[in-house]
């Protein structure tokens, strides 16, 4: 049936109908509905499309601060993807030397979860280790088996890019 033959029995049947054809035709009808809804459904929308526009902004904002935290997208070409696997084994190297010899890394204070937690870092761990371990060799003397001109001439070995007065960590290996 086209949509012109269902409108035309429609009309018939409201017409005909003991009870419908006494009410005004203005309130009978597809036509009548449709509008009616069409104002119920456009006054809904009206009356909550602020919020769901907010709503929609603070998922939208929200979605990109988690992919700000994600960081940067990983790259599609094979030469960039090894300057990023790069880049993060040295951060890596960096970070773990830095724990070691106990230098203080902005990175690594600022990743923390708690950056007021004060924490031993891994250099002097290792430090208080090995004051623990000699303790017993409180009146030992290392280095009775050398003498002056021996430390000295170890020291110019290996004084190296180093601040004179402060001899390298490689002058005391060279003794050993």
């Amino acid at each position: 049936m086209s949509v012109r033959d269902a409108v035309e029995r429609e009309k018939l049947y409201f017409a005909t109908h003991p009870v419908y054809s006494t009410m005004p035709p203005s309130t009978l009808g597809t036509d009548i509905l449709t509008s009616k809804l069409t104002k119920v459904l456009f006054t809904h929308i009206k009356h909550n499309l602020p919020e769901i526009t907010k709503e929609i902004k603070e998922k939208a904002k929200d979605i990109e601060e988690r992919l700000r935290d994600l960081g940067p997208p990983l790259p599609q070409d094979g030469t960039e993807k090894m300057h990023l696997l790069w880049n993060m084994i040295t951060d890596f190297v960096t970070i773990y030397r830095n724990t070691i010899t106990g230098k203080f890394d902005s990175k690594r204070y600022n990743n923390t979860n708690n950056p007021n937690k004060k924490e031993i870092s891994g250099g002097a761990r290792i430090k208080l280790h090995f004051y623990s371990l000699y303790k017993t060799f409180v009146n030992y003397n290392a280095t009775s088996e050398y003498s002056d001109i021996d430390i000295e001439k170890a020291i110019m070995l290996h004084e190296g890019d180093t601040i004179p007065g402060f001899p390298s960590v490689d002058v005391f290996i060279y003794l050993i």
